[in-house]
């Protein structure tokens, strides 16, 4: 079979663990600065190892992570699920800021339809502009 492995890139280690969907998309992230290894900005070349902790971001959402297994290769969900393991307190934060930005989407009006004419001219006296 194959050796366990002692290194896995970082780009390489966040695509197998389903953080990005391509490994192209995990390397602009981690040269993004989304990335911290140990608190340290890194590069996508960046070799990670067992018990490094990361702080990943992406989109609106930021998980800090402990690494607990290597590898190179994509996955199933739940085999990718056991390389690493979410901090408490990043799970807490992540759900709280998940359900805030669902019920500031809830407080957004939404309209069937854009706005015509009629609405426009309404909106426009609302903000000031007429």
């Amino acid at each position: 079979m194959s050796d366990p492995l002692d290194v896995v890139r970082i780009d390489k280690w966040l695509w197998a663990a389903r953080f990005f969907k391509t490994r192209a998309l995990a390397a602009e992230a981690v040269s993004g600065g989304h990335v911290h290894v140990n608190g340290q900005r890194v590069k996508p070349a960046r070799a990670v190892k067992v018990g490094d902790q990361l702080r990943i971001t992406r989109n609106a959402e930021a998980w800090e992570v402990e690494v607990l297994g290597l590898n190179d290769r994509r996955r199933p969900a739940t085999e990718a699920q056991a390389l690493y393991r979410e901090s408490e307190q990043s799970q807490a934060r992540r759900t709280e800021e998940a359900e805030a930005r669902r019920l500031a989407r809830l407080a957004v009006p939404h309209t069937e339809h854009r706005p015509d004419r009629r609405d426009r001219r309404h909106i426009r006296r609302f903000i000031g502009k007429e």
